[in-house]
């Protein structure tokens, strides 16, 4: 069927399709209408990209990987005319559909998606998953995770930095990091907007609230508000509390890093950028220890070219590992296991956090304020029309989230502003759609079958409950020396038992938000029709049945970081030092989620878009280039 073909193209993903087929008409008329409506000399964002057709035999700088940091740095870093600068993308450009908001879940398991999977955690986590191993989406697309995530644009707690600081990395102190948060920001809610001290107005990056929302939405914030937290822009002063999400959104479409930083400059004559180019290792001198190039694959053919200054890897926190230890980059034992040889004995792959959770709290309500598939089906076209046209309208939603808050367990320290556990609210659930968010988020038949399907067709909302500082950490190795192989990935979820003791406390406080009288005017209930298989045994909503709950619906936060640690030389933990540069391999920098020591109280994106934007002036610096 050429109409499913052109939408599996586009990135979105299969199974929601298999589920409902009228939905496939439906998106092939909106990526028409899109198309049509959306002309560049209206919406510049939308030209397309002058993407190379040949490569150069060296560059000044080559960074690997165009995605939430690599476009950042590649942007920022071809300012300076004199400098040729060649990006490395595996995936290909974002599309038109990826942009539409509400289909943020259909983009997971798609051709935008590297499609990882943990280990399996027996006993201990993602018990109630198809073979017991949790989905980790990441964007294989220019733009990377910022075209596969759900736009909410959070930036953290103070405290992350200045402990980052204090783990001997001066300058990403909170006072340091702002401005570099200020500088992308450009901040389209006049009531956020002139709050100068945190929020900037003239960067690349549009940053808005979503234009339209269902009723419930704003249950989510008054049920807060009457547990004595503030709605306040936990992006300010402070973060603890409740607010309506800001996103990074431009016009009611996506702004992806691709679409913020690199659309604007796609032209300049001294930055190559290189799509479905699959990066095979760095070529690192084994005398000077020096980053000489790269070795890459596009079309089947096989390249290599040389940097003058500098390769910087912006892979993420699951690809930058995997290519630091192809090329010698890594722990000395497991490099030499597979044959590789050793550049440098790092812990690379070590010191993997998440914020991770679970989704597994559903509640019900007697009247039609939530989003329903089957319900909105028939008002689908008026919809499409309604976007393409006005930016507006139900397709604005963030993937169905519409609430964050940051609150306090009896484990946190209130006094202090450092929340402990961060909600997404969800207008939806599993039972809302044919599928899209079951196939992505992986439950088995028996979990769906068992404890959701009964609430098909009706009023429904979920709870993302997850840890803002876990104790937790896992690993990530290597699976053999073929670069296309995917590495492992051991998540390492509740091996500190904290880490469970604070998520229960979280999940009390839902269920205590859903007996509110915010949530009982349109009749909200926690579903308690059915338990969770497995957990039969325990009396529910004890807390050893919300732990149960937890271990076999378990989620990931989507915020991985922390396996190339920014560290100094005495920190035996540490891959690169406050200036982002590999312990003891010259040319050689890391600029991505990778080098986060400590994982934000908050969504990462924003965070990492910060580290792009210093990462540049670092080396900007390093090499006497001033503006």
């Amino acid at each position: 069927m050429p109409g499913l073909r052109s939408i599996l193209d586009a990135g979105l993903a299969p199974r929601p399709f298999i589920g409902n087929p009228l939905l496939t008409p439906f998106i092939t008329i909106l990526l028409e209408l899109l198309r049509v409506n959306r002309d560049s000399s209206l919406y510049p964002e939308e030209r397309r990209i002058k993407f190379a057709d040949k490569v150069r035999v060296e560059y000044d700088f080559i960074v690997i990987g165009g995605g939430s940091a690599g476009a950042v740095v590649a942007s920022r870093l071809s300012e300076n005319p004199a400098w040729k600068v060649l990006l490395l993308e595996a995936g290909p450009d974002e599309s038109s559909v990826s942009d539409v908001p509400v289909l943020a879940n259909h983009l997971q398991q798609g051709s935008f998606d590297w499609q990882y999977r943990v280990e399996p955690q027996p006993g201990r986590a993602c018990l109630g998953i198809k073979d017991g191993r949790c989905n980790w989406p990441r964007g294989k697309v220019l733009g990377g995770s910022s075209v596969l995530n759900y736009m909410l644009y959070v930036r953290g707690n103070k405290g992350d930095y200045d402990g980052w600081e204090n783990l001997g990395n001066p300058g990403w102190g909170y006072e340091s990091v702002l401005p570099y948060f200020k500088k992308s920001e450009d901040n389209k809610n006049p009531y956020l907007a002139r709050d100068t001290q945190h929020h900037g107005t003239d960067g690349y990056l549009t940053v808005q609230e979503p234009p339209w929302k269902t009723p419930i939405a704003l249950s989510f914030i008054e049920a807060g508000v009457e547990l004595g937290y503030e709605n306040r822009d936990c992006n300010g002063a402070r973060q603890t509390g409740f607010m309506l999400p800001q996103a990074t959104m431009r016009r009611g479409a996506r702004c992806s890093t691709a679409k913020a930083f690199l659309r604007p400059v796609g032209d300049r004559p001294n930055l190559d950028i290189l799509l479905e180019s699959h990066v095979m290792k760095i070529v690192i001198d084994p005398n000077t220890r020096k980053a000489k190039g790269v070795k890459f694959v596009r079309n089947g053919q096989f390249f290599q070219t040389f940097a003058r200054k500098e390769v910087i890897v912006c892979g993420g926190t699951v690809n930058t590992p995997q290519i630091l230890m192809l090329s010698g980059v890594g722990p000395d034992h497991h490099l030499r296991n597979l044959g590789i040889p050793v550049r440098a004995n790092l812990p690379v792959g070590q010191n993997l956090m998440d914020h991770y959770g679970t989704f597994g709290l559903v509640g019900t309500l007697n009247q039609e304020v939530t989003l329903n598939e089957k319900r909105l089906l028939p008002y689908l076209l008026p919809a499409i029309i309604k976007y393409t046209k006005n930016d507006s309208g139900p397709l604005t939603l963030l993937g169905g989230v519409e609430g964050l808050s940051w609150i306090n367990t009896k484990y946190a320290n209130i006094s202090a502003d450092r929340p402990d556990i961060e909600f997404h609210f969800s207008s939806g659930h599993l039972a809302s759609e044919s599928g899209t968010v079951r196939a992505a988020q992986g439950v088995t038949d028996r979990v769906y079958d068992t404890l959701y399907s009964p609430l098909e067709g009706r009023d429904i909302f979920g709870f993302l409950v997850f840890l803002t500082r876990p104790k937790s950490k896992g690993h990530i190795k290597l699976s053999s020396r073929n670069p296309f192989d995917k590495p492992i990935i051991q998540a390492g979820y509740f091996t500190d038992s904290e880490d469970m003791r604070t998520l229960v406390e979280g999940m009390k406080f839902a269920l205590r938000l859903v007996k509110t009288k915010a949530f009982k005017k349109y009749g909200g209930k926690i579903w308690s029709g059915r338990k969770m298989p497995g957990c039969e045994q325990f009396k529910l909503w004890s807390d050893d049945y919300l732990a149960c709950l937890a271990r076999q619906y378990t989620n990931t936060g989507y915020h991985h970081v922390g396996t190339a640690k920014m560290g100094p030389a005495t920190d035996p933990s540490a891959v690169v030092d406050h200036r982002l540069r590999v312990h003891g391999i010259h040319g050689l920098r890391v600029v991505d989620a990778s080098i986060m020591p400590t994982v934000p109280s908050g969504n990462t994106n924003a965070p990492v878009i910060m580290i792009g934007e210093k990462g540049s002036d670092l080396i900007k610096e390093d090499w006497g280039f001033h503006q």
